[in-house]
Formats: structure tokens, sequence, C-alpha cells
């Protein structure tokens, strides 16, 4: 009798995974439906050990930013023009590009006909919607303006995403430069110096320390210690990952990345930004101001801004106001707290938290644009350096036969 595996949802709109012998592929799909239980999928088990190529690359697939984006702004016309949650997911799903999301949406849209709610439903699914999603959508929910809390998911995840593409742009030109210049330089003292090397021992000269230098490099770089080297630089990004996952670690690092000259000022700009339009849509949508902090806090990206907010909500939670606790941890620009401040007591601190995201967006896209401007030229100084530093360590050798050849 054939084995089938089954993917099935309970009468409580649970899903989970069924194993079972029956007689057919008909008969199994019956005895399933006997028992009150939805099949979503089902198909005969092969037996063995078997691997489900499809399953992994989608295991593998990340929702980016953007992917969130575009489906809130479809879900969010779909919503406003009337068509029905599980017939708008399952429209969406069908147009779905990302295929964890698509299979995220699927399983969402089984739940919510099943008569789960939609932020409950999204709550089951971490990697495609994370606490702040999930929290505005319920918001939304409550509230009754689903499609007005899609249109501002849609804004913020927009914002977001134009944010970390700036930042990124400003990083991607001194990684890539340093790579070709380190590339350069590991190719000409491999494949390069150990030519010289053979004529200047022929020639039997004595060679300048930093010729000596370049050749020690190269032999170094063509033995086993090459080797050494490179598991050493693995061995220490290891550590370095391991030392960030503790919580000293990541405290440590996240201090010392907003002092780092230059960088520390584009990341402190970043996280203002990021949690006045965080912090601000949420309020907005109708979410608590001790939950928004509390989600605030996790997506904060520093755990030194982290712990600034938590002092806040502590702060709140004591009758205190967020200004006068952002203030005491010294985090925040004075510009941001001031803002803040009067927000509070105007009573409009969403409006003026949108604001301050505002001119702090600008402000990365300023610091940005300063960044790239300088080290476009220094690292072209440093390329130029690298390769003017072997090729005049090659010459040296040429003027000392010069000489004796004069």
């Amino acid at each position: 009798m054939p084995t089938y595996v089954a993917r099935v949802r309970d009468s409580q709109g649970k899903s989970r995974t069924e194993k079972f012998s029956a007689e057919s592929l008909a008969q199994a799909r019956t005895n399933l439906r006997d028992q009150g239980l939805v099949v979503q999928d089902l198909k005969e088990s092969k037996g063995g050990f078997s691997f489900d190529l499809q399953k992994f690359q989608t295991s593998m697939v990340k929702v980016t930013v953007k992917d969130k984006a575009v489906f809130s702004r479809q879900f969010a016309v779909l919503t406003n023009a009337g068509v029905a949650i599980v017939r708008s997911l399952g429209v969406l799903s069908e147009q779905c590009s990302n295929p964890k999301l698509k299979v995220a949406l699927n399983d969402i849209s089984n739940d919510v006909q099943s008569g789960t709610n939609l932020s409950d439903a999204m709550r089951k699914h971490p990697d495609c919607f994370d606490n702040l999603y999930v929290s505005m959508v319920q918001a939304g929910e409550i509230g009754g303006v689903l499609d007005d809390v899609l249109n501002r998911l849609a804004k913020l995840l927009e914002d977001v995403a134009r944010l970390q593409n700036q930042i990124k742009a400003a990083l991607s030109y001194p990684v890539v430069v340093g790579v070709l210049a380190t590339s350069i330089f590991v190719g000409m003292t491999v494949f390069l110096i150990p030519i010289f090397a053979k004529i200047f021992k022929d020639i039997g000269i004595d060679l300048p320390p930093l010729t000596q230098f370049l050749m020690d490099c190269s032999a170094i770089l063509r033995s086993l210690w090459s080797v050494v080297i490179i598991a050493g630089f693995i061995g220490l990004s290891i550590a370095y990952k391991q030392y960030y996952k503790t919580a000293v670690g990541k405290l440590t690092i996240d201090r010392i990345s907003l002092k780092v000259p230059l960088f520390g000022d584009l990341i402190q700009k970043s996280s203002v930004a990021r949690f006045s339009r965080t912090f601000g849509s949420l309020t907005r949508s109708g979410v608590p101001i001790l939950t928004c902090l509390e989600i605030v806090r996790d997506t904060s990206g520093n755990q030194i801004v982290a712990n600034a907010i938590d002092a806040a909500r502590i702060e709140i939670q004591q009758g205190g106001m967020i200004s006068a606790a952002l203030q005491k941890e010294a985090v925040f620009p004075a510009m941001a707290i001031q803002m803040i401040s009067i927000g509070e007591e105007t009573g409009e601190l969403d409006g003026m938290l949108m604001k301050v995201a505002d001119f702090y967006e600008d402000e990365v896209e300023q610091a940005v644009k300063a960044l790239t401007s300088v080290l476009e030229p220094l690292m072209i100084v440093v390329l130029g350096g690298m390769v003017g530093t072997i090729l005049l360590a090659m010459y040296l050798p040429m003027f000392k036969v010069f000489e004796k050849m004069g």
C-alpha cells in the first residue's frame, strides 16, 4: 500500500504535516476530509532520503524591504478598492516574484479564510513580516483603517529602502576599490616579483630594503604560510561575529562604531532617521507608545541607540517624557531631542517625528555625498600608492645595475 505525505490544516487553523498509507490518492484525500482536515498539499512519498531542492532554494531566499514595500502598496490599493482580503492575497501571491513571500501569502490566505485575523496569520511568518509590520496591521484591523495603514507601511518601507541604498552607495565604493587594490597587490606580488627576483639573483646585486621586503612577502604568499594567513583572517572574522553576538561585544562594537570618523556621524544620523520614521508611523497608526518603543528598540540596529530607547520606555512608564530620557543617554542630537520635546508639549508627536525623519534623512543624503567625495580620491591615492610601491621596489635594483655598467 503506497504511503502519502500531506500538508493539512485542522479546525483551529493550524497547519501540520501528516504521513499515512492509503490505497490510492483519491482515497487518501477522502480519509483526510473525513477527519475534518483541509488538504493544502498531498503527494505520494517516494521513501528513503529525499531532498526537496525547491523548498531548499525557497528557504535561502530573503524577503527584502523592497518586496514588502511593493506588496504593501498593492495590497492597500486592492483593499481600498473593496476587494476581499482573501482574494487580494490570492491575487498578490500569484504575481509575487519572491518564492518565500509567495509561500507565506498562500499560507496567510488559507489562515484568513479559516477565520484567523490577518495580523495573527502574518505573525506566523517572521521571516517575511516582522513585529513592526504585524503591529501596524493589527492596529489597522482594530481601527478599521487597514488600507491607510498599508499605505503608511509602504511609505515607511520605501523610505527605509532609500536610506539603506544611500548608505550602501557610500560603502560600496571603498569596498570595491579596496578589493581591487588588494587583488592587484597580491597578483603583482605572487606573479610579477618572482620574475624580477630570478633576474636580480642571477646578476648578484645587493637588494634595497624595500625590494627585499617585497621579495620576502612574495615568498610567504607562494608558500604554505599563505594558507595560515588566510585561515587567520577567517578565524578573526568568525571570532568577531561570535563576539558581536554577546551582549558585551555588541555594546562595545556599537559604541565604537558611533565614534568612527566620518562613518560614526553617518550611523548616528541614519539611526535617528530610522527611529523617527518608524516611531512616527507606529504612533500615527494607533499603536500604543510603549509598544511602539519596544518595536523601535528591537529594530534600531545599534545597541547604544536601543538602550537609549529602552530608557525612554522606562521613563514613560514612570510618568516621564521621552525627550528627557533620550537627552540623558546623550545619543540623539540636541536638535532631534528639542523637536521631539516640542511634539510632546503640543500633542503632535507623530507629525514632529516625521519632520525629524525628513530632516535627518536629508542629512544622511548629504553625509553620503560628502563621504563619497572624500573616499574617492583617497582610495585612488591608496591604489596608486600600492602599485607605485611595487614598481619602485622593482626599479631600485635596476639603478644599481646601471651604476655597475657605467
